[in-house]
């Protein structure tokens, strides 16, 4: 079945699909009231560090919208994202798969002629099942070519960057002008980044006004805290962190500015908001860089500060208030997650190694269906999680090992495998199972159950 296929099966004979690890979808008729047309949005920075919002422990600079969304939510402290560079973490957020899975595993520059494929299903064409509204604001990074923009990927509606802001012009010799696009045509070339935030958030804003009687989601994709970095005039100089700082002090106030207009507009109670990030802080860029403490590296990294994330959810009434998670969760879980609550489906002719972690957000102290977590760099399998278990393979040698208790010790500084020989052999199992489903390229093993990458 195509993805065409999937979404006329969808729409006329639903309930005749074999759903995939989703039992819960048929859910009773108390619970569907409780979750009827609940929208969603989803708040995604780049490059954004595990230590870098209040409650979270920042440091020089204060989040003061984020510290209250996780009052009245819950904070997730053990919640990664699917890879440590952007593209194939975007990726693996909006497939619900890990990287290697949908063929997007480098980052994608301006003079790549393939992207996500279309015939991929991401939460947004999930969520057209039951006639959402969708719009992706801010960065894409899943090809620049007008066939995999974000309207063939289920988005209605689509103003942003295709790629980093890095790209022109700190490169002006190698890329053509940065785009801004609506849609599928550029409307400005080189736009003043010193505006991104601001401008992402008023789109935003402006859909979720317009379509506020409906069902809708909103991929909120934030350009910053990636270098090179722009504050606006208001928020200039603001912390003592300097510029980055500033960033993030202003990406704070626009997610206030969302919370306000879901309160004014009366639909706060029936909108899931997620705030988190893409990968780790890139610590090399000094001052212009994040803090993953006290978690150990950063961006490129498979070690926890490169793809542990710091992450907010927020739905009142359904997340209690003042929580906090410690249980394992990942980007790749938000499609299915979203596919239950919304009473979707997800495709049946495909893997999809996300899990529905709806039980954790409605009781934090649940025990999530996700026991394990394979960390992706590139087309290498880095390192599996299990429990409080981390088993490293050692990107310089093949052969090494390295084994954390991430329960004692979260900055992953005491290698533990001699101690433990029964647990590194558990998870080296775990480890061979996911190698010879999706590869490994330092073991020159190739995957058998990726999807390819669409190509002009």
């Amino acid at each position: 079945m195509n993805r065409r296929e999937f979404l006329k099966t969808a729409g006329l004979t639903g309930a005749a699909l074999i759903f995939s690890g989703c039992k819960n979808l048929l859910k009773p008729a108390s619970q569907q009231a409780l979750f009827e047309k609940t929208n969603f949005i989803i708040i995604f920075t780049d490059d954004h560090g595990y230590q870098d919002i209040g409650c979270f422990g920042a440091e020089g600079f204060e989040t003061p919208n984020l510290d209250r969304m996780a009052k009245e939510g819950a904070r997730f402290t053990d919640f990664y994202c699917g890879a440590p560079i952007c593209s194939p973490s975007r990726a693996a957020l909006l497939t619900g798969c890990y990287p290697p899975r949908v063929s997007i595993t480098r980052v994608l520059f301006p003079e790549d002629k393939f992207g996500l494929n279309p015939d991929e299903i991401s939460i947004a064409e999930v969520l057209k099942q039951k006639d959402y509204a969708t719009a992706c604001i801010g960065k894409w990074h899943l090809g620049h070519l007008p066939q995999f923009l974000p309207r063939s990927q289920g988005f209605e509606y689509y103003f942003g960057l295709p790629y980093s802001n890095d790209m022109w012009p700190a490169n002006s010799d190698r890329y053509p002008p940065l785009p801004l696009i609506e849609n599928e045509k550029a409307i400005e070339y080189n736009p003043a980044q010193s505006r991104l935030t601001q401008r992402y958030t008023e789109r935003a804003i402006n859909f979720i006004t317009e379509n506020k009687d409906r069902p809708f989601f909103v991929y909120l994709a934030h350009t910053m805290p990636h270098v090179p970095l722009f504050a606006s005039e208001k928020f200039k100089g603001k912390t003592k962190k300097g510029i980055y700082g500033d960033v993030i002090r202003e990406i704070d106030a626009s997610t206030g500015e969302l919370l306000e207009t879901l309160k004014k507009l009366g639909i706060d109670e029936q909108t899931l908001v997620i705030f988190t990030s893409d990968n780790g802080p890139w610590l090399s860029k000094g001052d212009h860089g994040g803090s993953a403490k006290p978690l150990r590296d950063g961006k490129f990294s498979t070690y926890e500060g490169g793809m542990r994330m710091p992450c907010i959810m927020r739905w009142p009434g359904k997340i209690p208030a003042d929580s906090t998670c410690s249980q394992i969760a990942a980007t790749i879980d938000l499609l299915p997650t979203f596919a239950n609550i919304a009473g979707a489906q997800i495709p049946a002719d495909r893997t999809i190694d996300g899990k529905d972690i709806t039980n954790i957000l409605l009781e934090p102290d649940a025990k999530s269906p996700r026991q394990s977590f394979y960390y992706y760099d590139e087309l290498k399998l880095g390192a599996v999680r299990r429990g409080k278990w981390k088993l490293v393979f050692k990107q310089k040698d093949n052969n090494g090992l390295e084994l954390y208790n991430l329960d004692d010790d979260i900055g992953e500084k005491n290698n533990v495998a001699g101690q433990y020989p029964k647990v590194v052999k558990e998870l080296q199992k775990l480890a061979d199972k996911m190698r010879d489903d999706l590869g490994d390229s330092t073991r020159k093993i190739k995957p058998k159950n990726a999807r390819p990458a669409g190509s002009a």
